[in-house]
């Protein structure tokens, strides 16, 4: 795979995670401070830096990341003092590291004054407690889909001055009503309460919400399986109230009580199955209700054509669907004070916000637009292109300039996943794409990307990255100056970060013509860096940085960038390390780019040398995975073009473990099929692994995939069955394994020309009389049924060679070439002969003697097929011409060919052809001599 997309986001799993050691997140100066031989500390100029005032300082550090700020913060004690002031610390974001219980330790004494906190994964939801945070007004968890109501309660019992609690997107499935309960208990001053997933919320749970918070302005439960709708309306402080996608909700009771709530002034029901009657009848009857959103219902879809409310709005009160213009809607409730409807949100926030009810209420809207748009780019329902075409789109990008940093990370999110149609094959819909890049989303974008916040940072890039698998879009991504941006990111100290980046990159160097300009960003460097950086545990940023090294190696130039970069190292450690399936697929894809430029570099070599490099891509031909044993065939065969290489993998027992894997392929793709045959090609090359092929049973398997239907299987299997027929034990195993009616087939039939040349080749050296002392050999051991057997095999075959010399024969041109001396003539057979991809083959001194004799053979279609066969690998212009004319020289063929030439019996094809190679010789000759 030379691309990937992603719809959701990293998983609470631990090992995606990064743990955070002190090494990393200095605790004390003395910790980190480099001592010169004089005692003072390395880099610490203090005339200079007490220049600097404190609050100058202070406002650096806050542009800066937890762990720079702390590296920073090591250099010297007063900066060591202003980086743990309390105004640097009331903010704190462990999303992409794994906070255990003495993490939390650690960082406890620069906690004392936090306010804000976001965390990842139900390990970090039971640590957050030894922060000792108990000012702290807002928690926010992504992803703690084990989260238990024993941890719930404790983190409420331990932050009582708790204003907004957060617990999502994931399912809460194991938090009850009883959790609840105690969270009201506890947080008499909470607001916000926003959860997700959790199976039943009971009347006791949302009466001891309405008991003990008189404050609790807001409530969001989100995809919840039930919920005791009337109490809700017990909730009279409630003015936003959210149960986007929650199920078996009872309606009338739902209007009945909700229509009562004094200071409601928001309502979401998106996702649900909400019938237009009520969402009717409570728009109607709630007093202070402004904002009504019901996007994605599918009943009151099906009603559009009945439903007063889709067509008509009263003034100040709106109803937000996919059928309706949700920007005028929203625009309509400011009109006194925006004019351009396509930027509600940005030009309500340029007023001033002046006033505070209607900025409370956009910044919901914010929250639930981008909370409901991301839900549905996730699930992708059918019948919503219309939708993203026409202002879903629009609405992501002016969510992206939201003041509210959850928001900004949603909407980015939901761009990068309403365009993605299907995850496995990486596949974006090209006009969801485009409507991105035309609304001016990919500036938008970049401009988020360089962020100073890290999740922000993050969703930025995932979105980019997914773009960008559009080409016109990746286009766009580079001229606006992506491909730098995305360099710098993948140096983030962020895996999360790193990660997107990487991905972007991956999917960036797909084009061409991007490859060079990732290789001058230092994109190559910061890839391999990546694998360095994080070694184990974190396969997600593993399989992007290898994925983009795999894309940029199918470079010349970019190869041997990868290769000073130190890329060879670390892209054998992840094959011989990594336990990844997609992990090793792109590692191995990448070897075997690697080493694909055997003929321009010396990477060929130099991945062949690289300790465990071949053993490790052996013993991956054995993995369960299909795509893993594909790429690691694939770099075998490349390596095998290389003379050490060849051997050290028949070393490592590739001759057995390519044989296993041909014979276990025949139903498996033509991808794995083709470097499989191509491997085995590769490697019977030499005599010694050409006969250990025979011996551990691979020609059957070779027949076999010579009756793929498949041109490239047809190819690499009839390549390799050529090189095999060389050795008469092989040719006789042929036969008796039936591959003269699979030749003879493919001779004949494939659509391929160098399967069909290569499939005559392999019959003629089967026939020209090398082998007829072993076939003699075993007909006397088992009678004449197999000596008429051979002799039928041997007829069948040489009339299909002859049918295939003749089919590039035009019985006037040649007769005209024969008669005539003009080098035209013989232009204009070469041009009609000529097979444009056996230029590519080269031939032994061995393979190239047998030729010259087979000119001498009593066979008159044999000795055409040889003189066909030097014609196509001495053609002017072919990669190994130059080889095969000095291996003629050396064999003197002249003679034979002259005498081939001027034969009176010989067919009139073998003689124009001894004929172009005799002019052929005489052209590379006079080339040698200048």
């Amino acid at each position: 795979m030379s691309r990937r997309v992603r719809r959701r986001g990293s998983q609470s799993k631990d090992k995606d995670k990064v743990i955070i050691s002190s090494p990393v997140f200095p605790e004390t100066a003395e910790e980190y401070e480099i001592c010169r031989p004089g005692g003072e500390i390395s880099g610490c100029h203090e005339v200079e830096w007490t220049r600097l005032p404190d609050d100058t300082v202070v406002q650096l550090f806050s542009c800066l990341s937890y762990r720079d700020r702390a590296c920073l913060s090591s250099t010297c004690r007063t900066w060591r003092l202003l980086g743990s002031s309390p105004c640097l610390w009331n903010s704190l974001d462990l999303r992409a590291h794994r906070c255990d219980a003495d993490t939390a330790s650690v960082l406890a004494s620069r906690c004392t004054s936090l306010r804000r906190l976001r965390f990842r994964g139900s390990e970090s939801a039971a640590a957050i407690i030894n922060l000792h945070a108990r000012d702290l007004r807002e928690i926010a968890g992504d992803y703690c889909r084990d989260i238990t109501d024993a941890t719930l309660s404790v983190i409420a019992a331990r932050h009582e001055a708790l204003e907004s609690l957060q617990i999502g997107p994931d399912p809460c499935e194991k938090i009850s009503s009883d959790a609840i309960r105690h969270v009201a208990m506890c947080c008499s001053r909470l607001r916000r309460l926003r959860l997700s997933g959790v199976r039943e919320i009971d009347g006791l749970a949302i009466g001891a919400l309405a008991r003990h918070c008189s404050r609790l302005e807001e409530i969001a439960l989100i995809d919840c399986g039930s919920i005791d709708e009337t109490a809700l309306g017990k909730l009279e402080c409630l003015k936003f109230l959210s149960i986007a996608g929650s199920r078996n909700l009872k309606w009338a009771s739902a209007v009945t009580s909700w229509s009562k709530l004094p200071n409601l002034v928001g309502l979401d029901v998106s996702r649900t199955d909400v019938p237009s009657s009520a969402l009717f009848r409570i728009f109607s009857s709630s007093k202070n209700l402004k904002v009504l959103c019901a996007l994605n219902c599918l009943a009151l879809e099906e009603e559009v054509n009945l439903n007063p409310l889709s067509s008509s709005h009263a003034k100040a009160k709106i109803v937000l669907t996919l059928f309706t213009d949700v920007s005028k809607r929203i625009t309509s409730l400011f009109s006194n004070s925006v004019g351009n409807e396509t930027e509600v949100t940005g030009n309500w926030r340029s007023q001033g916000n002046k006033d505070k009810h209607l900025n409370d209420i956009i910044s919901w809207v914010e929250w639930i637009l981008s909370q409901s748009l991301l839900r549905i780019a996730e699930m992708n329902p059918t019948g919503t292109d219309d939708f993203w075409l026409r202002q879903g789109a629009a609405l992501l990008l002016s969510l992206v300039n939201s003041s509210q940093e959850d928001v900004q990370e949603r909407a980015a999110a939901g761009l990068a996943a309403f365009v993605v149609i299907d995850d496995e094959n990486a596949t974006v819909d090209p006009a969801r794409a485009e409507a991105v890049m035309k609304n001016g989303g990919i500036p938008l974008l970049l401009g988020l990307a360089r962020s100073c916040r890290e999740g922000v940072q993050s969703e930025a890039a995932k979105a980019i990255a997914n773009l960008s698998v559009n080409a016109k879009v990746a286009k766009a991504v580079a001229d606006e100056g992506g491909i730098s941006i995305l360099a710098s990111l993948a140096r983030s100290t962020n895996r999360l970060v790193a990660e997107e980046a990487a991905g972007g990159l991956w999917n960036l160097s797909v084009g061409e013509e991007h490859k060079t300009a990732i290789a001058e960003a230092g994109g190559v460097k910061a890839l391999v860096d990546l694998i360095f950086k994080w070694p184990t545990g974190t396969d997600g940023v593993l399989e992007r940085a290898a994925g983009a090294l795999a894309n940029l190696a199918a470079d010349d130039q970019c190869s041997m960038e990868v290769a000073m970069a130190g890329g060879v190292h670390a892209l054998v450690m992840l094959a011989r390390s990594c336990r990844v399936e997609g992990v090793q697929e792109q590692a191995a894809r990448a070897l075997a780019n690697l080493a694909a430029h055997g003929d321009s570099n010396s990477n060929n070599a130099a991945v062949g040398q690289e300790a465990g490099a071949v053993d490790a891509l052996v013993q991956l031909t054995c993995s369960p995975n299909e795509g893993v044993r594909q790429e690691a065939a694939g770099a075998l065969w490349n390596l095998s073009f290389d003379d050490r290489n060849r051997e050290a993998i028949a070393a490592a027992g590739g001759v057995e473990a390519l044989v296993t894997l041909a014979n276990a392929c025949a139903n498996a793709s033509h991808g794995l099929q083709e470097r499989a045959a191509g491997a085995l090609w590769g490697l019977s090359v030499s005599e010694a692994n050409s006969v250990a092929i025979g011996r551990e049973g691979g020609v059957a398997p070779l027949i076999a995939l010579a009756r793929s239907d498949a041109e490239d299987v047809h190819e690499t299997a009839a390549g390799a069955l050529w090189n095999l027929a060389f050795y008469p034990g092989n040719a006789l195993r042929i036969i008796e394994e039936g591959g003269v009616p699979a030749l003879v087939h493919l001779c004949s039939s494939s659509g391929s020309k160098m399967a069909r040349f290569m499939a005559a080749l392999a019959l003629a050296y089967m026939f020209d009389g090398r082998m007829d002392e072993f076939a003699l050999i075993g007909s006397s051991s088992e009678g004449t049924s197999k000596s008429v057997s051979f002799e039928g095999a041997r007829k069948m075959a040489l009339k299909h060679i002859e049918a295939f010399v003749l089919s590039f024969s035009d019985h006037q041109l040649f007769t005209m070439a024969a008669a005539s001396s003009a080098p035209t003539a013989l232009a204009q057979v070469l041009e009609v002969t000529r097979i444009q991809e056996a230029g590519h083959l080269r031939c032994s001194g061995a393979e190239i003697g047998r030729f010259v004799v087979m000119l001498r053979n009593s066979s008159s279609i044999l000795r055409a097929c040889a003189a066909f066969a030097l014609v196509q690998f001495t053609i002017p212009g072919g990669r190994h011409a130059m080889h095969h004319a000095s291996l003629l020289q050396k064999a003197g063929v002249t003679r034979a060919l002259r005498g081939a030439a001027a034969s009176a019996s010989a067919p009139l094809e073998a003689k124009v052809f001894a004929r172009i190679v005799l002019r052929n010789l005489e052209h590379h000759q006079l080339e040698a001599s200048v």
